[in-house]
């Protein structure tokens, strides 16, 4: 028997290059959740309620993970800059993927555009509705919900943005940034301040070593261009991964709370939180063995389950992943924050495995997984069988956006942003 203390799992596990390549992994992740489960929200209730709910799951995890990530980081100041450190480690805002290109005048002013937007080439092909609906009715609110983490007097504000006039103008948005001592705080959101009484939003995570040498140890200092994780410590990329996890574990709370207030009733809010998880389930396990260079033996698919951001971070979610031969074991114990939140991890039973094996069948379309219930638990089994099994429809939906293919690429070493 192989256990997850002699295997090695979990972040803690990988090295400064491995981490370096998962962590710009799993802000993508984040971001292809609303692939995962728009579309089950636009089958149930239309555009309209769409656009309400990831107007609502964003304002609502924004301020509490982006708080949470300043913190972590050192990132305490109260200016454009700062602010713009922390959109750099946002899901709402992956490398490359959503191109963000800044500009610092001062303190108290600023800009930015979107060189590429992986979101807007996602819903483009939709018509200007949907344009509109995302670049317009969601950014408006949900911008200003990041920002005032920072400082509750900022406003993003467009210069331009889509539906693009003509068809090919880049970049893609244009804004700017500004901060008036003068002007009314914004108030935390009313489901924000829910959020915050999670456990998610307390829960905490491995410490970073500010004796480190072997990179940076947070994120003090001037903004770059093109922020490259592999410049972190090891033991700072490992914090950043988990938080990163633990942003995952946010928006699905977000977009829970809003569901709620649309849905007929809570088996129809399980049903279409379900659906959102066990897409980006499959589509994340895909990208993560793949970045990882990993296979389909029992180690590979321990390691790729110990590092999934949906099964994480550990601290939260009290998730265990050991090898037994040829299978791969994962327990969800039956107390844990992530149990008390009420989450994600709460949907999975025995007799409702979809969004793991999704997960398998992402890693090796031959695994078949089984649950049990024990000390109140749940234990999963992972074993080969002798059919290929076919992807998830849910999985399928979530393939639409670019980024389910999308490949970062190496931008050289980071460049400070120096005010003009």
């Amino acid at each position: 028997m192989t256990d997850s203390t002699t295997l090695g799992l979990g972040f803690g596990a990988l090295d400064q290059a491995q981490l370096a390549a998962l962590v710009p992994e799993l802000l993508l992740s984040g971001q292809l959740i609303d692939r995962s489960g728009m579309a089950h929200l636009i089958s149930a209730f239309g555009r309209e309620t769409m656009t309400a709910v990831a107007i609502e799951e964003w304002m609502a995890s924004s301020p509490v993970y982006t708080s949470r990530m300043r913190a972590a980081l050192g990132i305490d100041g109260d200016g454009v800059e700062d602010m713009f450190k922390a959109i750099q480690l946002d899901i709402g805002a992956p490398p490359q993927f959503m191109d963000f290109r800044y500009e610092v005048t001062d303190h108290d002013h600023g800009a930015f555009v979107l060189d590429h937007c992986g979101a807007l080439m996602d819903v483009e092909p939709l018509g200007d509705e949907y344009v509109t609906a995302m670049c317009h009715d969601i950014e408006d609110p949900t911008f200003d919900a990041t920002a005032i983490a920072t400082n509750r007097r900022a406003r993003i504000r467009p210069i331009h943005r889509p539906p693009r006039t003509p068809a090919d103008r880049t970049p893609h948005c244009a804004w700017t940034v500004t901060i008036d001592p003068d002007r009314p705080e914004l108030p935390l959101p009313p489901d924000a301040e829910h959020v915050f009484t999670t456990r998610a939003a307390s829960v905490e995570l491995s410490p970073i070593d500010p004796s480190d040498t072997d990179g940076k140890t947070d994120y003090r200092g001037p903004l770059v261009h093109d922020l490259q994780f592999r410049e972190f410590s090891t033991s700072a990329l490992v914090r950043i991964a988990e938080e990163v996890a633990l942003q995952h574990q946010l928006l699905s709370l977000g977009f829970q709370l809003s569901v709620r207030r649309y849905a007929d009733g809570e088996d129809q809010v399980r049903e279409i939180f379900g659906k959102q998880l066990t897409g980006i389930s499959g589509l994340t396990a895909e990208r993560l063995r793949r970045t990882l260079g990993l296979g389909t033996d029992p180690e590979s698919v321990a390691r790729v389950l110990s590092v999934h951001p949906i099964l994480g971070p550990a601290q939260y979610t009290g998730v265990q992943v050991r090898v037994e031969g040829d299978e791969v074991v994962l327990h969800l114990p039956a107390d844990s924050p992530a149990m008390t939140d009420g989450g994600w991890l709460d949907l999975l039973t025995a007799d409702h495995l979809a969004p793991l094996q999704a997960m398998a069948t992402a890693l090796d379309p031959y695994l078949v997984v089984a649950g049990s219930a024990v000390d109140g638990g749940l234990t999963v089994r992972f074993a080969r069988g002798t059919e290929e099994l076919p992807e998830s429809g849910e999985v399928a939906i979530t393939r639409f956006s670019s980024g389910a293919d999308f490949r970062f690429s190496d931008r050289g070493p980071s460049i400070p942003i120096t005010p003009i």
